[in-house]
């Protein structure tokens, strides 16, 4: 486990895993604003090979509005992270933990906000 995150190694593989992510972030009311292949851009930028690896910037507009409503900078902490990865014959997957994320930022209502998104994303794994 990790402190900044949740994490969770599952079977099957990268691509049907990932798939599935998209789907469950959506069924949550999240949209992927960004997504880096990571194995691609370091073959590109480094002419290195890596794993199939991905870093998706999941966005849930209501609450992403509230959370900028509540802390005008808060744009420096969104999108909330999630990634996918091959770890020998399996995928993992692992989300932001958005409380631990705002619990340096001294905003109650923003933390009361993390906690809803932090369920949410919970629930993407959960299903995954």
């Amino acid at each position: 486990m990790i402190k900044y995150g949740f994490k969770k190694t599952v079977e099957g593989n990268y691509e049907e895993v990932l798939e599935k992510v998209k789907e469950e972030l959506k069924k949550e009311g999240f949209g992927v604003l960004t997504f880096i292949d990571v194995k691609e851009t370091l073959k590109q930028k480094l002419g290195v090979d890596f794993k199939k690896y991905a870093i998706l910037g999941a966005c849930n507009p209501p609450y992403s509005y509230k959370a900028l409503m509540a802390e005008e900078d808060i744009g420096l902490l969104l999108p909330c992270n999630v990634i996918v990865y091959e770890k020998e014959d399996k995928t993992v997957v692992a989300a932001i933990n958005p409380t631990v994320a705002m619990s340096m930022i001294d905003n109650d209502e923003l933390k009361n906000i993390a906690v809803e998104v932090e369920d949410k994303l919970k629930k993407v794994l959960d299903a995954i």
